[in-house]
């Protein structure tokens, strides 16, 4: 049986879970006709939070676990890999075959029968609903489930940190409403450009130098004011290949090899973010230079105040000075928004943080969302 989670944060975010899985997410994938993974009630969800948390503060040959867990049976997994015997649902358990799963795209498959929670296997795909629990680092949990549209980054749902529990506030759309702001741009139209931009965020966060992105429109050449000439590395003409490949059509984007160049060209825009200065693309994705200098306009105002927000339920968006929302880098960012206000900023921190800058008409100033909870 099911034993009584010590872990008391499973159990203060796990009734909302259920909700979120049970509710909100089954329904749109019925909508969707798509396949469906069981929803888990809440103790499930206590009782796997709960191994998986004690399992996170575990080591194997001086290694802490990094673990995926899907909550679905063997029948509504594609391919799966099935053990001979199931393992139960222990730390110990998950601590010793989390080098076994560690790589990306790899789910550990949780059973529940007769009161007992089992792991039965491994597998790669999974329904869009599937109730995804990843191990991060000691002590850092993710809730997650497979993004709809079936390819990108995992969408986030919760996130507990010791005996800190957010709830991530999102849509059920591609991208979070808190996100929406990246795609108001006229060359942005698509979902698919929603997703490409949560992709290069995740990418600039992962490399872990800190970086910059800034995106301008491409039907104007103003933001040149804000740069300080001449530009470090400009690249004449543009580099379109990433701007090439957002040109296919939908038949063309659900095939493995343009997902895979797709993930190639991220990666090595995403790379250049870590030289010294911002990188530089329009709304059609090509790159126009990397390692520029920002300097405010010398038509424009310094900017002083800024609009924070975080998309968690319960956070409440604050104003503060513009040196108080990070480094150099952010208030180089925030000026360069202020300056240019139908373009959007992207900055990464070497901590992990992840800021999107933009220019907020209702507030009349600078907003920054915090969304480095989206990106884990």
């Amino acid at each position: 049986m099911i034993l009584e989670p010590t872990y008391q944060a499973a159990r203060l975010v796990a009734a909302t879970i259920e909700t979120h899985f049970a509710q909100q997410l089954t329904s749109t994938c019925k909508a969707k006709c798509q396949p469906l993974a069981p929803n888990p009630p809440a103790r499930v969800i206590e009782a796997m939070i709960d191994a998986a948390f004690w399992a996170s503060l575990r080591h194997e040959e001086g290694y802490s676990p990094k673990i995926s867990l899907a909550y679905i049976s063997i029948d509504q997994a594609d391919q799966p890999l099935v053990f001979e015997h199931r393992l139960p649902l222990t730390p110990a358990v998950l601590t010793k075959l989390a080098p076994a799963v560690e790589r990306p795209g790899i789910h550990l498959g949780i059973g529940y029968e007769n009161d007992e929670l089992f792991v039965w296997g491994t597998t790669r795909e999974i329904p869009g609903n599937c109730f995804v629990l990843e191990v991060i680092e000691p002590g850092l949990l993710v809730v997650k489930h497979r993004r709809l549209a079936g390819y990108g980054k995992f969408v986030n749902v919760a996130i507990l940190k010791g005996d800190q529990v957010k709830i991530v506030d999102n849509s059920l759309t591609d991208l979070p409403d808190y996100l929406a702001s990246l795609t108001c741009m006229p060359g942005f139209q698509t979902s698919q450009s929603k997703n490409v931009l949560v992709q290069l965020a995740v990418s600039m966060r992962a490399h872990g130098r800190g970086g910059s992105l800034l995106v301008v429109p491409s039907s104007s050449e103003a933001w040149r004011e804000s740069i300080i000439q001449p530009m470090t590395y400009p690249i004449v003409p543009p580099h379109s290949q990433l701007a090439d490949l957002m040109q296919h059509n939908l038949y063309e984007t659900t095939q493995y090899s343009w997902q895979k160049s797709l993930d190639l060209s991220i990666e090595s825009m995403a790379g250049l973010t870590a030289v010294d200065g911002a990188t530089i693309i329009n709304d059609q994705y090509e790159l126009l230079g990397f390692g520029a200098k920002i300097g405010r306009s010398d038509t424009s105002a310094r900017v002083e105040q800024i609009l924070v927000s975080e998309p968690i339920v319960d956070q409440t968006s604050t104003v503060v000075h513009s040196t108080q929302t990070g480094g150099t880098r952010h208030l180089s960012a925030a000026q360069f928004v202020y300056d240019q206000r139908d373009a959007v900023a992207l900055v990464a921190s070497q901590d992990g943080r992840f800021t999107v800058f933009v220019w907020s008409p209702a507030e009349k100033m600078v907003h920054a969302h915090r969304i480095d909870s989206l990106l884990l």
